[in-house]
């Protein structure tokens, strides 16, 4: 097993570490990915947008009280101190802010007074080590504003930056539920860029196995059933999450965004189709090299079984006359020799025709 395969199983650190504490507590859980979190902002309405880089904690409370949208997007979740004053300014249930430092924690969404909290898992495919990535994000959506936490820097969003800075679509005319939308969606279609990525590699494996099966091959068979059971895990209470956002009667997700969130409820479904018929392709994949390989074996013993059968009856003639006694009749004989060479080459000869004949070879 490789390093990053380790890497990829590993448990979250600090995942025992909660055990008797109050609930609320907020534990980091999780892999420090980056050494200093960071805080952009981007705020903005139908006719303009400010965007500003590695901005305060303390000033974030500023833009809530803004006209337009204002999209926080925290990178670096390990700065226990900085979600808290986040947590304070913009008055959110300490059991929310417990979630979000935790890494480990299950897809959900609950809806608060003030603000809907969701929590979902962000993917996308390493090409260099071949294999999914899979980081946490969690989205805090206010009356006009949406909090979008990240374990470290880099993001699926950059499609939705550029449609906030050309002024493309509707985005900059809706409201802070649009945006959330926006960032999920961003979020699913990389999950089909994922599925199909996986699903290239088991063509290719299919392909490897009916041609020439190698011991790698099992290998990258568990590889990919462990991404697919990430991407399964993420999927499956997506749908849920998606389906109770788009019947939500809070004040905070508008009805004019009701037939976005139906859109991308069909989208996880397809997404948990593909994910369900990789995954039983998978298996049979498995099941497919156990027997190409059993029968490769099959027909290296069956040519060794051929030769076998045909020197049997020539070693028990070479053996016959190999034997020291000196009364045999044949050994006298001019052309003793070349009879049992001739004897010895029908037989093996007449095996051949025979094997051929029944379609053994």
């Amino acid at each position: 097993m490789t390093q990053s395969e380790k890497k990829r199983r590993r448990k979250p650190r600090g995942s025992g570490i909660k055990t008797g504490m109050a609930p609320g507590t907020m534990v980091f859980i999780g892999e420090r990915k980056q050494e200093k979190a960071r805080i952009d902002v981007i705020e903005y309405d139908d006719t303009k947008l400010n965007e500003l880089r590695d901005v305060s904690a303390d000033r974030c409370m500023e833009f809530a009280k803004s006209s337009g949208v204002t999209w926080i997007n925290v990178n670096g979740i390990h700065d226990i101190a900085l979600v808290e004053i986040l947590g304070k300014g913009f008055n959110l249930h300490p059991l929310t802010l417990e979630d979000i430092v935790s890494t480990a924690q299950r897809l959900k969404i609950e809806e608060f007074p003030s603000y809907v909290f969701i929590v979902l898992k962000m993917m996308s495919f390493n090409q260099a080590a071949n294999s999914v990535e899979i980081e946490q994000v969690s989205l805090i959506v206010g009356e006009n504003y949406v909090i979008s936490f990240q374990e470290q820097e880099g993001d699926v969003f950059n499609t939705v930056r550029d449609r906030m800075r050309t002024a493309k679509g509707r985005i900059r005319a809706m409201k802070s539920d649009y945006l959330a939308y926006s960032l999920m969606d961003a979020i699913v279609d990389q999950y089909f860029v994922a599925v199909e990525r996986i699903g290239d590699r088991i063509e290719d494996i299919d392909d490897r196995i009916l041609a020439e099966p190698k011991p790698k091959d099992i290998n990258e068979i568990h590889g990919l059933k462990r991404d697919i059971l990430s991407l399964r895990k993420a999927v499956w209470p997506l749908r849920e999450e998606i389906g109770r956002l788009e019947k939500s009667e809070s004040s905070i997700i508008g009805p004019e965004t009701k037939v976005f969130w139906r859109d991308l409820y069909d989208h996880t479904i397809q997404i948990i189709d593909m994910v369900e018929t990789y995954r039983d392709i998978l298996g049979g994949l498995q099941d497919t090299y156990l027997s190409s390989i059993s029968n490769r074996m099959n027909e290296v013993m069956k040519v060794l079984t051929i030769i076998a059968t045909i020197f049997i009856p020539l070693t028990f003639i070479v053996g016959v006359y190999g034997m020291n006694f000196e009364h045999m009749p044949e050994l006298k004989w001019p052309f003793g020799y070349y009879l049992v060479w001739t004897v010895m080459l029908v037989i093996g000869i007449g095996l051949l025709a025979y094997f051929k004949r029944k379609k053994w070879i």
